[in-house]
């Protein structure tokens, strides 16, 4: 068993009552058992970066689409996710309240689900769906629910803030530079002025929101540190002056490996992607795995996310392997960021993310070590949600 601490892996029994968890020991026993001799127990992972309304981002798809199909792509990219044993999920856009209220209610299955509903953007931003031929091709169109994510000056910044929380946002994503799925834009600028940011982390703070940023440019994961956002997504160019601020003022990084290598082989494999893009993400790789190795060398706290589908959701494990390359991160550590780390960033451990009595009984069951990173989503052979089976065969007795 691993109980999501960080703790070496243990022989242990995990005793569950009425969706939680009342003991975990040696010799433990109950009026129904779980024979796991092979496999690795451990807690419900999350993924802290998806967009699950979109299953491929290939925007000659997303256009020829129509508009009501994103929900019912949603509906079985949750599923997906569960099937790998990820019971927790912050959604990065596209989400709004119906998806997790549809979860809520039991509607659909999938993991439970913090969703931001847009990605704010500046003019021109990241999230600015201008297309060089003066049209504009909007991956999330705006809807009752899901207001346009574009924003300028501190005044504006308040309200769309607030529109945000009044329309079901748990946490508010702002993008604080260019990025490199937007062809207009140069993931080495930053996006926004400190007065526009404090403006935002000030009202989120006020209603009781983390703050997300989308930051690739060195300039704009610093802003972003210095307004007081809750993580950093991306981190592509992180510099020592940045680690040290993240350090400082306990910043999360939620890396995204995933998501370059997501990009070019969705452009091998014949999607619609600006060549922009595709050149982009070739450039920030190599980059963005060092600055992941250092921030990690130099103590920043870190938590799992994977820009799912920009790589096909059900491949969001593969991001744990791509933490540990290179002596990156342990194994055991790659799994914390995956489990108890996540649950602190979403500001849930006290319910989530360890096998410790008293929690929420999100348990996976894992065959073979936890050592070995190829091949996970085949290896995951059960999921428990609040105690109760939601994937893998039954083995109880």
């Amino acid at each position: 068993m691993f109980d999501g601490s960080g703790a070496e892996p243990a022989p242990a029994d995990v005793v569950v009552e009425d969706g939680r968890i009342v003991a975990v020991g040696r010799g433990l026993d109950g009026d129904e058992s779980v024979e796991c001799a092979g496999c690795s127990v451990l807690p419900g992972l999350f993924d802290c970066h998806v967009h699950v309304t979109i299953t491929r981002f290939d925007m000659m798809r997303v256009v020829q689409t129509p508009f009501s199909y994103q929900f019912y792509e949603a509906a079985q990219n949750l599923q997906t996710m569960l099937r790998l044993g990820i019971t927790s999920a912050r959604d990065a856009g596209g989400a709004a309240l119906g998806v997790k209220q549809a979860l809520a209610d039991g509607l659909i299955d999938g993991p439970r689900l913090q969703v931001s509903l847009v990605m704010l953007s500046q003019t021109g931003g990241h999230g600015d769906d201008w297309m060089p031929c003066g049209g504009v091709l909007p991956l999330f169109l705006p809807h009752p629910g899901r207001p346009s994510p574009i924003v300028d000056g501190p005044e504006e910044m308040r309200r769309k803030v607030r529109e945000l929380v009044r329309d079901g946002a748990d946490v508010i994503k702002v993008a604080t530079s260019g990025g490199v799925l937007s062809p207009r834009t140069d993931p080495r600028r930053a996006h926004f002025r400190a007065d526009e940011l404090d403006a935002l982390v000030d009202e989120a703070t006020a209603a009781g929101r983390f703050v997300m940023a989308h930051a690739q440019a060195t300039d704009g994961i610093k802003n972003a540190v210095r307004a007081g956002v809750r993580s950093i997504e991306h981190g592509i160019w992180l510099d020592d002056e940045a680690i040290e601020m993240m350090l400082e003022r306990g910043t999360w990084l939620v890396p995204t490996l995933l998501a370059p290598q997501g990009v070019i082989d969705a452009a091998e494999a014949g999607a619609a992607i600006a060549e922009s893009s595709v050149q982009k993400s070739r450039e920030v790789i190599a980059a963005h795995r060092e600055s992941f190795r250092r921030a990690v060398e130099a103590g920043v706290k870190v938590a799992m996310g994977t820009d799912c589908p920009v790589a096909p959701h059900g491949e969001n494990l593969r991001e744990l392997a791509l933490m540990c390359e290179h002596g990156a991160m342990s194994p055991l550590d790659a799994w914390r960021a995956a489990t108890s780390g996540a649950a602190q960033l979403l500001g849930v451990d006290d319910q989530l993310g360890t096998l410790d009595p008293g929690k929420r009984a999100d348990i996976v069951v894992l065959d073979g070590s936890l050592g070995e990173l190829d091949g996970l989503a085949a290896r995951v052979r059960e999921v428990w949600r609040d105690g109760v089976r939601v994937a893998g065969a039954p083995t109880t007795s």
